[in-house]
């Protein structure tokens, strides 16, 4: 390519010789020294392209798949995160239907101990109420008892004044039966 350039070169600079003074003749353009820069420009491109350019892509593909990778975890947290939360409000809602559950059983055990505290009260009340018409029935027998001997005891205390004599104790014992047998009709 260098005897290319060279050949190019002189077969310019003798045209230029010949005839009206060219663009390369007027700006003082000598080729020999655009071919150094090219080739001083290229040299400089490889190197910087080697030692520069290349290992900058590297650095900045490894960057992109980090992100990439980065992303795609974030991605993965969040699906699992969803998943979490998911898991969390079933956990929460079964909790909620235990705890309901809970209260309901709990209310239908006070319940039935209410109840059941209830009926053992009204029995407990029913047997109070029965032991009690039945010692009233007792004094009331007890008291009749004691009335029908009182008034057969002023009967007979009565009769012995009116009849002005003593009774004896057969006497009495038959004017008793009489006083309580008709003491017991009333």
């Amino acid at each position: 390519m260098l005897p290319l350039l060279l050949a190019v070169t002189e077969a310019a600079h003798h045209v230029a010789e010949s005839a009206e003074p060219t663009m390369v003749q007027k700006f003082g353009i000598e080729w020999h020294y655009v071919v150094w820069q090219i080739a001083s420009f290229l040299i400089l491109f490889w190197v910087l392209y080697r030692f520069g350019i290349k290992p900058t892509i590297a650095t900045m593909e490894l960057r992109n798949q980090k992100i990439a990778a980065g992303l795609k975890h974030a991605e993965e947290t969040q699906v699992r995160l969803t998943a979490a939360a998911a898991e969390s409000a079933q956990i929460v809602k079964a909790a909620q239907l235990d705890a309901q559950q809970i209260i309901e059983a709990t209310r239908r055990s006070a319940k039935e101990f209410a109840d059941k505290q209830q009926a053992e009260a009204v029995a407990h009340a029913a047997d109070l109420l029965a032991k009690a018409r039945s010692s009233i029935e007792l004094e009331h027998k007890k008291m009749l008892e004691e009335a029908r001997g009182e008034v057969a005891r002023l009967v007979i205390t009565t009769t012995e004044r009116v009849l002005a004599k003593r009774l004896t104790d057969a006497d009495r014992a038959a004017y008793n039966e009489t006083a309580a047998r008709e003491l017991t009709t009333i």
